[in-house]
């Protein structure tokens, strides 16, 4: 796929003399856009948008409200991102909306800003990838590296961590947290909090093993993988009556030496609006 961009002959304000917009395009007044970018055709750019460099708009995109988007994002045509969020309270403060830099956004992705119920912010990391049509409400902050699958629906509030992928048609209710390297099956309502390095699935999701191919993926010893199976058999898989947090003090001082395990079992122990996503009994 290949535009032609022609660089505007005047000096405009805020836009790097290198950056390509095609004709077509729409730039308000007070927009920054940095060098290299370019802008295709029937794109739409608010006043408060700052384009870093080598950021790339492909056509008919959508950004609004106070957003900034990391250098060398691609965004695919009919991308919404910036915009109110579909949350009755929202009143039109001035909120933010933050994407990082390397970042894959596809067809229909939106993104919407953040409202003062929470951080004011909605924040998406570093090397992610937002396949076609998947939505990232108010007041989500989604760590690097992560992957959301084909309409894959994030409801506001909810944190996503860094390496976690959500699959297609997946659905995860507001406030929930995913921790780091867990996986979310395809097509699953993920009501309660996901523990790192989990795989879940289900039309109401259940804990379902931990990510062990994703762990092998991510480069993590066999020592740390054998050490996690241990730490999850005792705290999801023990049919005793001891309660789980009784068991996670337990397992904190047998594995207080490893600290991918410690960040599970911080996460468990962790203040949160969600109880936490259990095995089928």
């Amino acid at each position: 796929m290949s535009y032609s961009y022609p660089q505007k002959p005047e000096v405009v304000p805020g836009i790097h003399p290198d950056a390509q917009i095609h004709p077509t395009a729409l730039i308000e007044e007070g927009a920054t856009l940095g060098a290299r970018v370019r802008v295709g055709p029937y794109c739409h750019i608010g006043p408060n948008v700052v384009l870093e460099e080598d950021v790339r708009l492909i056509s008919h995109v959508s950004l609004a409200g106070d957003i900034s988007i990391g250098a060398r994002t691609v965004i695919y045509p009919f991308a919404s991102l910036g915009h109110p969020p579909q949350d009755l309270k929202y009143k039109g403060e001035p909120s933010k909306t933050v994407i990082g830099h390397d970042v894959t956004i596809r067809e229909y992705v939106t993104i919407q800003r953040g409202t003062e119920g929470d951080k004011m912010l909605t924040q998406v990391g570093n090397h992610c990838l937002l396949m076609v049509g998947s939505h990232v409400a108010h007041d989500c902050i989604v760590g690097d590296h992560a992957i959301l699958a084909n309409n894959a629906t994030l409801g506001g509030h909810v944190q996503v961590g860094n390496y976690v992928i959500i699959g297609g048609l997946s659905a995860i209710q507001q406030f929930v947290r995913i921790g780091d390297h867990a996986i979310i099956g395809g097509m699953s309502g993920v009501e309660k909090d996901v523990i790192p390095f989990a795989m879940v699935v289900g039309e109401r999701a259940h804990l379902h093993g931990l990510n062990l191919v994703g762990l092998k993926r991510r480069g993590f010893s066999s020592n740390t993988i054998h050490e996690l199976i241990d730490v999850y058999r005792e705290l999801f898989e023990d049919t005793t009556d001891i309660p789980l947090l009784d068991r996670v003090t337990k397992a904190t001082q047998e594995f207080q030496s490893n600290e991918t395990v410690r960040s599970l079992l911080d996460f468990i122990q962790a203040d949160s609006k969600r109880p936490l996503c259990m095995p089928k009994p």
